[in-house]
């Protein structure tokens, strides 16, 4: 018997938990929604609308709730994706601020549906591990110029003489 995951992120929505779910689901691989669960006749949503979304991304579960407007997104919580290469980083940056998203500062963005989320290159983690003080502060001097991450301009940053 498999040990459920003891900690299940739980997004709110207005009326967007269904298309937020198969939107995310389509980002990334290991990923499938597991369950919805839909209103009926006592509401409080429309009827037949989903009510609770169980999706896996990566691995992770999540569970996402059509609550009504009451609640928004903020900045105070983020999704950190560890990325593998530049490829993966202009992908999900591309696709995740498409259609309504924002870019922020320092691989941050918001998705149309207003999450936040952090689109990290696993490099950069790296590179800020080097016990040399002045080549993490360049590299952190050069991520602070970046909305989107870019690796190349990191890494010349972190090799400056």
């Amino acid at each position: 018997m498999a040990t459920p995951q003891k900690i299940t992120p739980f997004l709110w929505f207005n009326d967007q938990a269904e298309e937020a779910a198969n939107f995310y689901v389509s980002l990334f691989k290991d990923s499938k929604i597991l369950s919805m669960s839909r209103y009926g006749d006592a509401g409080p949503g429309p009827k037949g609308s989903v009510m609770v979304a169980e999706f896996q991304l990566a691995g992770q579960k999540f569970q996402a709730l059509n609550g009504g407007p009451i609640f928004k997104f903020t900045e105070a919580i983020s999704l950190m994706v560890h990325c593998d290469s530049q490829e993966e980083v202009d992908m999900l940056w591309s696709k995740l601020t498409a259609n309504g998203g924002q870019e922020s500062q320092c691989g941050w963005l918001k998705d149309r549906f207003g999450l936040s989320w952090q689109i990290v290159p696993a490099r950069f983690l790296e590179l800020m591990q080097d016990k040399d003080p002045k080549r993490t502060q360049r590299v952190m001097q050069a991520m602070m110029t970046m909305k989107k991450f870019d690796i190349a301009r990191l890494e010349a940053a972190y090799n400056q003489a």
